[in-house]
């Protein structure tokens, strides 16, 4: 995750690299800590590659852990799953269901990603 995150940020173009991490990475998002599948999600996002199924098995092991994320943490998988334009309504409404009633902690960047 980290290393995604790194050339997501530094915006530098490794599409064979993020595949490469895509394959490996799928069958292991069970072994990822909360963070580092969000980290993960929004790394491949910013990086626009097309990831489908590694984000397929990122919400369904993240759904039921959402509750770990900080509020950042939440607007980020949020925006990264709207950025790739994956089909999860139900990870999405777990993510609705978990940020509402923290709504009050989220800064207004975190708001407006989890809005857009």
């Amino acid at each position: 995750a980290n290393i995604a995150w790194t050339f997501a940020k530094a915006d530098i173009p490794a599409a064979e690299f993020f595949e490469a991490i895509a394959v490996e990475a799928q069958p292991r998002v069970g072994e990822f800590t909360s963070q580092a599948l969000a980290n993960t999600a929004w790394a491949f996002a910013t990086a626009d590659i097309p990831a489908k199924e590694l984000f397929k098995a990122i919400a369904t092991e993240s759904q039921p852990r959402l509750g770990e994320l900080k509020p950042q943490a939440l607007a980020n998988t949020a925006w990264a799953f709207a950025k790739a334009d994956v089909p999860a309504t139900k990870f999405f409404q777990a993510i609705a269901a978990e940020a509402q009633p923290r709504l009050g902690e989220f800064t207004s960047q975190a708001l407006a990603n989890t809005a857009w």
